[in-house]
């Protein structure tokens, strides 16, 4: 298959450290200009990642007619718009999660999709790793009996006022920065919608974005239960419990690309999870497997990996538990399409 061309549209930190030098050890990708809005950042970074070419703004790598997709890891607010002009000039778009600040707003590329007939996807990286999949596959198959809880957390710990998840204006705030992991899987392992959602969340008193929140999705066949947070200290961990049994997946979100990876099944018998079946994982990276997926549905080979429909359920979700962070009840998402 014919690499596909890819311009990065600006020269975030993903994109620079993760996303392109996975791209590059791709068959199916070739990443050929990348834009900032200052020239010299773009010259920089095209240099230092041996890219062909660099922009000083993004209408020009847009405009580019050599380019065939486009890599949007701009801020949360830029996401939909430069998508669309994107989009408009006739180039498929993987955009970095969360990819809209509301619903609303997700389904408007659904209609800019279906007019133009691109390919335009979040970028959901997890949903290429294969210990998800695996994963996957565990509950659907039955292995730990019926699903009836998804529970984990994700934390970091970063107070940066110049930073752009600081910024409520720009979307920021934790639970579009990564609480979005969390309600995306627990709808994925469900394999459903959930009926309606409740969060506390608390607020940094000086930044005014979010930076704790605990969460509960209620399913008609169970429940999920998560708690994301900016400013504590790092960890990620999640857990899928079912009737049967139950699977830990060590390190669900960016599981390193040098080394093996592992997900625990356990059936209980034991204490502490004495008795689990550890399953590895080679080592992937997963930046360059959902680049490869992206690139394979572009060529009419695949399908993404993460609809535009699935991305509109998983904000209209964050809408929900947003609202109810203000009512201090029970919310129900608004889930159509």
């Amino acid at each position: 298959m014919k690499p596909v061309t890819w311009g990065i549209l600006g020269a975030a930190d993903i994109a620079i450290k993760k996303v392109i030098p996975a791209m590059r050890r791709t068959d199916g990708c070739r990443v050929v200009a990348i834009a900032s809005r200052d020239q010299r950042k773009a010259d920089d970074a095209a240099a230092s990642l041996g890219i062909p070419r660099a922009y000083g703004s993004y209408e020009a790598l847009i405009d580019d007619p050599d380019i065939e997709a486009i890599y949007n890891p701009l801020p949360n607010h830029l996401h939909v718009p430069w998508s669309i002009r994107a989009a408009n000039a006739g180039k498929h778009v993987l955009c970095e999660k969360p990819i809209a600040l509301t619903a609303d707003e997700a389904r408007d590329l659904i209609a800019v999709r279906d007019r133009t007939g691109v390919q335009i996807a979040e970028a959901f990286m997890v949903r290429t790793h294969p210990q998800w999949l695996a994963a996957r596959e565990l509950v659907s198959s039955g292995r730990i009996g019926d699903l009836r809880l998804v529970s984990g957390h994700f934390s970091y710990y970063r107070r940066d006022p110049d930073d752009i998840r600081s910024r409520a204006e720009f979307g920021g705030g934790a639970l579009m920065d990564i609480g979005c992991y969390p309600i995306m899987i627990s709808r994925w392992m469900f394999g459903a919608e959930p009926e309606r959602v409740v969060a506390d969340v608390e607020q940094d008193p000086d930044l005014g974005v979010d930076r704790l929140i605990s969460a509960i999705l209620h399913f008609a066949a169970g429940q999920a239960t998560f708690s994301c947070a900016g400013q504590l200290v790092p960890f990620q961990r999640m857990h899928i419990f079912g009737t049967r049994g139950r699977i830990e997946i060590e390190i669900p979100f960016n599981p390193p690309y040098d080394r093996s990876n592992r997900i625990m099944i356990d059936d209980g018998r034991e204490l502490a999870g004495a008795a689990a079946e550890v399953v590895q994982f080679p080592a992937v990276d997963q930046f360059g497997l959902q680049a490869e997926r992206f690139s394979d549905a572009v060529r009419g080979t695949a399908t993404v990996a993460v609809p535009l429909e699935d991305s509109v359920a998983n904000m209209a979700v964050i809408d929900a538990l947003r609202r109810s962070a203000e009512t201090r009840q029970w919310e129900i998402p608004k889930l159509y399409v």
